[in-house]
């Protein structure tokens, strides 16, 4: 074990407006809205229409494709619509809307106990399946897929992810703190599908309430270990964790799998347990209210399919002056600007990040030409060198872009902007560049396809 990952830099952490308030359980009162496309791949289809009667727990939309993830419904109350609204993504979606009745009562079988030692690997596959789990640390990708590689006696570590190297978001903090046991019991379920693996929980060391906690409800179980690692963004990133915890590189067109790995959030392995052991589905998630704009920064269990708006009510609004000059979903490194609080939360969504100033327009302000110092290829985790693929970038050089300088390798962790002295905007030109590439590969696809 490496202990460390090549590159990353130390943002300000802003952890302390929220690591030590407990979760809150929040249970929503308005209207709930389910985008059928919260998760990677093809976009659920409805299983319920308008006029419906729904239970809390009860399955509103399948899996429509391999990836894919179902959706159920996190209340009780009748289907008002099935139509597009707006998403943090801030485009129009296809989304499920139900009236919610406040009741919360829910479907059959909920709640019910189960031995997962009783159960066969695909009985287990078929109940993560089922709940509509995915990456909860902000991927979003369906977790059944990723329980079933090629090869599961290749797996030798199943990674857990909690690491919470995103500055002000401390949920998963708080998830170990709190459920350390049922995660733990998680990572023993999913380690019944890989008979040759051994189980590794990633925490950085400024999270010692997290690490004691994790320890203890792990002691004296075989083949599973915490592993405290230095705080460096990005350690949550999935190939971070892979190369601290067993020094593997994979590349652009490899999985966690060819490696040996599969790695998942602490959130998402806490799913699991629920689903498996309790036929519980991803109904709720912990999420972070934060930022300086935020007048009470707290951790919060609540409904998917909340209103930012509700939600941020609930918790006590913004400051005196009511007003947030960005808000975003995640954190500033890797989060989402958006500019209406009228949209659901979604079963990725980890933070509502409420910021009292804009370091991005300041920087644009005091954007220079490129320097040429290179201490963007010195951060970059993925060893690529930023200021040879801007420069490619501007040219619209896709060939160099993609073939020599390796930019799809980008994870858009955001560091290589962080620390440019010059203010350039790399990490937004690389996710523009991969746009682009990617559009230009599905139009000669299809152009080729057309030719045959």
């Amino acid at each position: 074990m490496r202990n460390t990952f090549r590159g990353g830099v130390h943002p300000a952490g802003h952890k302390e407006l929220s690591r030590d308030i407990p979760f809150e359980t929040y249970l929503p009162h308005g209207e709930m809205v389910y985008p059928l496309g919260q998760h990677i791949g093809r976009p659920a289809s409805p299983v319920v229409k308008k006029g419906d009667h729904v239970l809390a727990g009860q399955l509103i939309a399948e899996a429509s494709a391999f990836v894919s993830a179902n959706i159920v419904s996190g209340c009780s109350g009748i289907v008002k619509a099935v139509e597009p609204r707006r998403t943090i993504a801030g485009t129009m979606s296809e989304c499920i809307v139900i009236d919610n009745d406040g009741l919360y009562e829910t479907a059959p079988g909920v709640g019910e106990k189960v031995d997962f030692r009783t159960l066969t690997d695909e009985q287990i596959i078929e109940k993560v399946k089922a709940a509509g789990i995915i990456g909860m640390g902000g991927a979003g990708f369906p977790t059944h897929v990723k329980l079933k590689p090629k090869n599961p006696e290749a797996i030798h570590h199943v990674i857990v992810n909690g690491a919470e190297c995103e500055p002000y978001i401390t949920c998963d903090d708080q998830l170990m703190r709190n459920h350390a046991a049922e995660i733990i019991t998680g990572l023993e379920v999913i380690m019944t599908l890989f008979p040759n693996s051994e189980g590794v929980i990633v925490i950085e060391d400024n999270k010692q309430e997290a690490i004691s906690a994790m320890q203890s409800a792990c002691s004296g179980k075989k083949d599973i270990s915490v592993m405290a690692v230095p705080v460096k963004y990005p350690q949550g990133g999935e190939r971070s964790c892979i190369s601290v915890v067993t020094g593997a590189h994979y590349g652009i067109t490899q999985l966690p799998a060819d490696v040996g790995c599969i790695v998942d959030n602490v959130g998402t392995v806490l799913a699991v347990y629920r689903a498996v052991c309790e036929s519980t589905p991803l109904m709720e998630r912990g999420i972070t209210i934060t930022g300086e704009a935020a007048a009470k920064p707290g951790n919060y269990m609540t409904r998917i399919g909340v209103s930012c708006r509700e939600l941020l009510e609930h918790a006590g609004g913004l400051k005196a002056d009511g007003t947030a000059v960005k808000v975003l979903a995640g954190g500033p490194m890797m989060g989402v600007a958006f500019d209406s609080l009228d949209v659901p939360m979604q079963k990725n969504n980890n933070a509502f990040t409420f910021l009292a100033s804009d370091e991005v327009s300041l920087a644009q302000k005091l954007q220079t030409a490129c320097i040429r110092c290179g201490r963007c290829g010195r951060v970059c985790p993925q060893g690529l060198t930023p200021q040879l693929m801007s420069a490619a970038f501007e040219k619209k050089d896709y060939d160099r872009y993609e073939n020599r300088l390796h930019g799809l390798e980008c994870i858009s962790c955001g560091s290589c902007t962080f620390i440019c002295p010059a203010k350039r905007p790399l990490t937004q030109e690389f996710k523009v560049a991969k746009a682009e590439i990617m559009a230009l590969k599905r139009a000669a696809k299809a152009k080729e396809g057309a030719a045959s």
